[in-house]
């Protein structure tokens, strides 16, 4: 049990006491401490990528064993996944390819090519969740709901250029609408979203204290 609990928890706390400290210590122990612990949490950065890459490929491997529903798409993952570390381990024997008007390795080109539309793509697909969740939300039930309806309106046509010409046309000044959308961000948006910053970080502070004193123990597995 002290190894697999009592020492964990002590050395969380030593680290955690020492993250917190370098701060308020003007020293270049202090600074060399920051150093330090970068580099190991970069290391430690690599093994957790590691770590994740063989879940990834672990869970599609077991949807294409059990052929579970969409198991093609685990097949793709495995094609791109290979594909690509090939291209990036042997780029230099592979040679370049042509890109517009100038050579580049064949690892950048299926980097700029095929994996950066893809992103594009499924990237826009959330414009449709974006609206959906839009027309649900901005529904006039009430008074407070009927405010975030205008001031969304206002909003999201003030950070168009058409509002320019319709604020000239309906009232005679071409920067209303754009001065009231910008008005609206910089005033009852902001304070809405400092307080929910304060509250996010009263929140990461309880919860650090809670690692710290060893209340939460959840990362340490085991369920309990």
């Amino acid at each position: 049990m002290i190894f697999k609990r009592t020492i964990p928890l002590l050395i969380v706390l030593g680290i955690g006491l020492l993250g917190f400290m370098q701060d308020y210590v003007p020293h270049p122990w202090s600074a060399s401490l920051v150093d330090e612990m970068t580099t190991w949490s970069l290391i430690l950065g690599g093994f957790a990528a590691l770590l994740g890459l063989y879940s990834l490929l672990h869970m599609h491997w077991s949807r294409m064993r059990r052929k579970m529903s969409g198991w093609g798409y685990s097949a793709f993952v495995f094609i791109g996944a290979i594909g690509m570390m090939a291209v990036g381990f042997f780029s230099d024997s592979i040679g370049t390819v042509t890109s517009g008007t100038e050579r580049v390795s064949l690892y950048d080109w299926g980097y700029d090519y095929i994996y950066i539309p893809c992103a594009a793509t499924v990237f826009s697909l959330l414009a449709f969740y974006m609206a959906s969740a839009a027309f649900r939300t901005f529904r006039a039930r009430n008074l407070a709901a009927g405010l975030l309806l205008v001031a969304a309106i206002i909003v999201m046509f003030g950070r168009v250029p058409l509002s320019e010409t319709v604020s000239e046309w309906l009232l005679g000044d071409r920067q209303i609408i754009p001065n009231m959308a910008k008005a609206i961000m910089d005033y009852p948006n902001l304070a809405a979203k400092r307080g929910i910053l304060l509250g996010i970080a009263l929140g990461v502070i309880s919860q650090s204290l809670r690692i710290l004193l060893g209340i939460e123990r959840s990362y340490l597995g085991g369920g309990d």
